[in-house]
């Protein structure tokens, strides 16, 4: 199995995982620069709703958005928004210009994010992620969410 957008709507999380998981840095940052990446990015970032914990996120209200780097020269970044609210969890049509945490972070970093391969804080303290906003929020976001490991 590959990562393109024709796979990515059909695996499950442990596949995406598995598949992440046999891929160097390199690779992902090759295949998420490439044509195909905003397709990636938006399969990826529609899967947080199935992943979401309700119960985790109890009394949260917040928008958070990732800035995803490593794109192309004339667009180097994807901006994409998950709001939660009243025990729901949206990925917002257009980013706003207001949010409570953002995430900047290149292809590799969020792929190790979402499959539970990194330690976000330990690349937070790195540089290799990018924190602006609630802090305190920012610590508990991945425990939003489901994470399954390949």
């Amino acid at each position: 199995m590959d990562l393109d957008p024709s796979t990515l709507s059909t695996m499950s999380p442990r596949e995406f995982a598995q598949v992440v998981g046999a891929m160097s840095d390199r690779e992902i940052a090759a295949t998420m620069g490439g044509e195909h990446r905003r397709a990636i990015l938006d399969a990826i970032f529609a899967r947080f709703q199935d992943q979401f914990r309700p119960s985790a996120a109890d009394g949260v209200s917040a928008v958070t958005q990732f800035r995803v780097t490593g794109g192309p020269p004339t667009d180097p970044h994807d901006t994409y928004e998950i709001v939660i609210d009243d025990g729901s969890c949206t990925l917002s049509e257009e980013p706003g210009d207001t949010f409570d945490l953002s995430f900047m972070m290149p292809p590799a970093e969020l792929a190790k994010m979402l499959t539970g391969r990194g330690n976000p804080t330990l690349a937070v303290m790195r540089g290799k992620i990018s924190v602006r906003g609630d802090l305190a929020l920012a610590a508990r976001f991945p425990s939003f969410f489901e994470t399954a490991k390949g």
